[in-house]
């Protein structure tokens, strides 16, 4: 029995993999359970970060990624340009809720946050910077730049009330505004949240802080439901830890920062209530002989990759690949993972684009083995957990998930002007099938196309559509299709990254010379270059279509049509399931 219940579900993939209509889009009913519908909340599972040092990578970047992998926040982007204030102004603060999202009719969402006001005006700063947001601030003029992930906190800390006044996305915003280094950035913020809570949206939030000569590791967290302001008490309770020059890190939406040593300021830095609300809250005794973990008083986690059958293998899989010499195995508890190691090598910037796509591939948790792959090898059926007969099942949550908004590599610079050294690489849409695209933190603007969009209406005014046209037509026979975009990312990322040195120095001589002119070649460049990529993509979307069409494949040249190559195995569960019978030789 066991056996035929086994063949039936490696048939059901196979047909989900060749496009079949086995699902029917309607109601489900007690005795048709839905088993991948979770009701479960996917925020905290929600987001990587890679943090690299600058001696850690070939070319002195300091670098930080943030896959935003919701799957239905807002994907829209922004650029912000810089301003002079009056002494009277007043800096508004909204609640900025970070998965919330609004139809197109009503407007977008940067607009309609203005209909969240928490009520809280701040002195506005004389001058704020220019920066590029998505969902968070990701990098301002001055190279100060960031990546986020979820991490969480203990329950009891959290603070759903809109007391707080500031989430972590207007955080981010107010620190691309003010902060001319990273530790600006950390302090701005820290400072706010303590003055005027922090929570309401967002419960404990990891950020990556970086500009050109240091990456910093920032967690804050809320302070219970109950905090006001008339307590006199800070609103937040943070801590922050600076990643080795030659060492790199990670953030997969788990707390990283261990033991802390605040005598060391050059290494750390937090709030001043970072040990004694633990104490107030029972989270840690100072008598028990242990010396204070952050992580493990305030988001404790005991899981581990194997433990979990890969379901938290993100943060052994980036050791993995970044020093295996290490002999970290997937047993190992993620609690005990270092916060940072020295790798084996040095990264570049297209490493790090590559590390984003990783699926865990040769690998016990790389989710195109076996019967989860299908006939195509497909990675990305089973992202997420699913229930059989009352019991849970997980499955591989890989780096390169397939249900990303946007991924974004920063690269922070020295030696070069800051508007010149900064770059924001984008890419939309799920990382394996997308493309990254440069932008400048000289830029002016970015494209229109960037700006709109959203998941529940097609629109071809909307850079993301073209990524996920290519992506729809890709899961179809995702062995051979992959193999077409891989080949258009060589020819357009690869080369974008290629490129850089050229552009750098051109872009530098023009702004020794006259830094308007330098930031319209910048924002020329990176204008002209997203639009070509964009317009690629769409291509690519209806040629990927054309040469699948009908699960064969239309080869242009010689305009011939053959089958599309299954897998022997798949051949032989399929005649051992439907007892077909070989024809009879004809003599």
């Amino acid at each position: 029995m066991k056996k035929r219940l086994s063949l039936l579900a490696l048939l059901a993939v196979a047909v989900l993999a060749v496009g079949a209509s086995v699902w029917s889009g309607g109601p489900q009913t007690a005795h048709q359970p839905c088993p991948t519908c979770l009701s479960g909340d996917l925020r905290s599972e929600a987001c990587t970060v890679i943090m690299v040092g600058r001696e850690a990578s070939t070319d002195g970047s300091v670098m930080t990624t943030h896959t935003c992998d919701c799957g239905v926040c807002d994907w829209t982007f922004r650029y912000v340009p810089a301003a002079d204030h009056k002494p009277e102004d007043k800096r508004r603060i909204y609640h900025i809720d970070q998965f919330g999202t609004f139809p197109p009719e009503i407007g977008l969402k940067w607009e309609k946050i203005k209909d969240q006001f928490s009520g809280l005006e701040i002195p506005e700063a004389a001058h704020t910077y220019g920066y590029i947001h998505g969902d968070f601030g990701y990098m301002n003029e001055n190279q100060v730049s960031i990546g986020e992930s979820t991490i969480g906190c203990v329950r009891k800390i959290e603070n759903q009330t809109p007391t707080p006044k500031f989430d972590i996305t207007t955080l981010t915003m107010v620190a691309m505004e003010r902060a001319k280094t990273a530790r600006d950035a950390i302090r701005i913020m820290g400072e706010l949240a303590e003055k005027h809570g922090y929570g309401f949206t967002d419960s404990g939030e990891m950020l990556a802080v970086a500009d050109p000569k240091e990456v910093w590791v920032f967690e804050i967290m809320p302070i219970g439901p109950l905090w006001t302001p008339q307590s006199g008490k800070p609103g937040a309770v943070w801590c922050a830890e600076r990643v080795p020059d030659d060492h790199v890190s990670v953030c997969p939406n788990e707390s990283r920062i261990g033991e802390i040593d605040l005598a060391n300021k050059d290494f750390y830095m937090a709030s001043p209530n970072v040990i004694q609300f633990a104490i107030d809250q029972k989270l840690f005794d100072p008598k028990a002989g242990k010396p204070f973990n952050w992580k493990r008083t305030y988001s404790p986690q005991d899981v581990s990759a194997a433990g979990t059958n890969g379901s938290r293998v993100r943060l052994w899989r980036f050791f993995n690949l970044v020093a295996s010499s290490k002999n970290l195995g997937p047993e190992t508890p993620n609690m005990d993972f270092p916060f940072s190691v020295k790798a084996d090598k040095k990264f570049s910037v297209q490493d790090i684009m590559d590390m984003t796509r990783d699926k865990c591939e040769g690998t016990v948790f790389d989710p195109a083995r076996g019967l989860q792959g299908g006939p195509f090898a497909n990675p990305n059926y089973l992202p997420y957990p699913f229930k059989l007969d009352g019991k849970t099942y997980n499955t591989s949550r890989v780096i390169g998930v397939n249900r990303a908004e946007y991924v974004t590599v920063t690269q922070a610079r020295s030696g070069l002007p800051d508007a010149v050294g900064g770059i924001v690489w984008l890419a939309f849409g799920a990382q394996d099938t997308s493309c990254f695209m440069p932008l400048y933190a000289g830029i002016t603007e970015i494209p229109r196309s960037f700006q709109v969009g959203d998941h529940w209406e097609y629109s071809r005014d909307s850079a993301r559509w073209a990524f996920d046209t290519v992506d729809f037509h890709t899961q179809v026979a995702y062995n051979l299709a992959i193999q077409d975009v891989r080949e258009a990312q060589k020819k357009w990322e690869r080369t974008a990254v290629s490129r850089t040195p050229d552009v750098d120095k051109t872009a530098a001589d023009l702004y020794k010379k006259d830094r308007a002119l330098g930031r319209q070649y910048l924002t020329d460049y990176c204008l002209n270059n997203a639009s070509l990529v964009v317009n690629a993509w769409w291509d690519l979307g209806t040629r990927l279509l054309v040469k699948y069409n009908h699960l064969w494949i239309y080869e242009e040249k010689g305009r011939k049509r053959n089958p599309l190559p299954l897998p022997e195995s798949y051949l032989r569960a399929l005649v051992e399931y439907n007892k077909l019978k070989p024809m009879e030789d004809k003599k």
